[in-house]
């Protein structure tokens, strides 16, 4: 009985998904099996799992750069640490795409997440900026996404124009990157030229409906005993609704730029998802939202092999050559 319930995943595994989709999908367990995360205020807790994470983080980006020929160079654009990835064969073309790691906002660097970086660089052709900022708690929401706009501001200094500038963020990364381009436009500094927001957590709160409905299908994390303790070590609860930190709750009506949306129909972050696409499409702004049967938090990374992932990465790929154009 006890093996037969070892053997049984946590997830339903659909017939409606790739093979490769339901091999990985039968491995899943269930994250009540993850440890707690620690509280806001324990720094020694949040540094021993950063650790912790850092270290699983390495281990599967060596597993990605297999057979992904890139050069990284580490650098700093201003005061700010980042990585900067070029794919195989690449020349100077003056275009960029700034990328914004997940892990809910207290977890993982540009280092952890190069896997990340480079497959998205081998798979766009692009220049990869990837912004080493500091985590939660030790940075708040403010300072976090006044790191990515002041890298963003020395590339600009540099000489790349935003209108050759995309940004790219994968889940926590994803709504970091959605507060960046509010930042940035707020302070009149103009925006990139186009988002990809990758499984994006848009609202910190847990407020949509999947964050309930699917709290049993997605097997990432749980909100009460992990997200919940990462969104408040980014941010008070009182400001857990700010645009820079849930973008969700912002307004886009004074601009926005062109946005892809991609995800699963397995993440509790869904609501966030559709909720970004009608804000955005309201306020009159170009949005695709592509969503994948089945599919998990950030699936295009941990079943890169997988066909929903190679379609996901080539419309990603398409939707950044439309939008910066030679």
């Amino acid at each position: 009985m006890n093996a037969q319930a070892e053997q049984t995943p946590y997830v339903h595994v659909p017939v409606t998904v790739s093979p490769e989709a339901q091999a990985f999908l039968a491995t899943l367990r269930d994250p009540h099996l993850i440890p707690r995360f620690p509280e806001p205020t324990d720094i020694a807790g949040w540094e021993k799992l950063q650790e912790a994470a850092e270290a699983e983080g390495v281990a599967r980006s060596e597993v990605l750069l297999r057979g992904i020929p890139h050069t990284v160079t580490p650098g700093r654009l201003g005061e700010i640490p980042v990585l900067d990835v070029r794919p195989k064969d690449w020349t100077e073309d003056g275009k960029v795409l700034v990328y914004t790691h997940g892990g809910a906002h207290t977890m993982y660097s540009a280092r952890s997440t190069l896997g990340r970086a480079a497959i998205a660089a081998h798979s766009t052709g692009l220049r990869v900026v990837s912004v080493d900022y500091t985590l939660a708690p030790r940075a708040r929401f403010d300072r976090i996404s006044d790191e990515v706009v002041a890298a963003i501001q020395a590339l600009v200094e540099q000489g790349i124009r935003l209108e050759n500038m995309a940004i790219y963020g994968d889940s926590s990364g994803g709504g970091l990157a959605a507060a960046v381009i509010l930042k940035m436009r707020d302070r009149t500094m103009g925006m990139p030229k186009a988002a990809v927001l990758v499984s994006p957590w848009l609202d910190v709160t847990s407020s949509g409906d999947t964050e309930t409905t699917l709290h049993d299908a997605d097997p990432n994390q749980l909100y009460e005993r992990h997200t919940r303790f990462a969104a408040a070590a980014y941010a008070d609860v009182e400001d857990q609704k700010h645009p820079y930190v849930s973008p969700v709750y912002g307004d886009f009506s004074a601009g926005f730029p062109p946005t892809l949306i991609q995800g699963g129909l397995k993440e509790t972050n869904l609501s966030g998802f559709v909720r970004m696409y009608q804000g955005l499409e309201a306020a009159g702004v170009p949005v695709k939202l592509d969503l994948y049967e089945g599919m998990i938090h950030n699936f295009q990374d941990r079943i890169p092999d997988a066909p929903e992932s190679i379609l996901a990465r080539r419309k990603m790929r398409d939707f950044l050559r439309l939008h910066l154009k030679p």
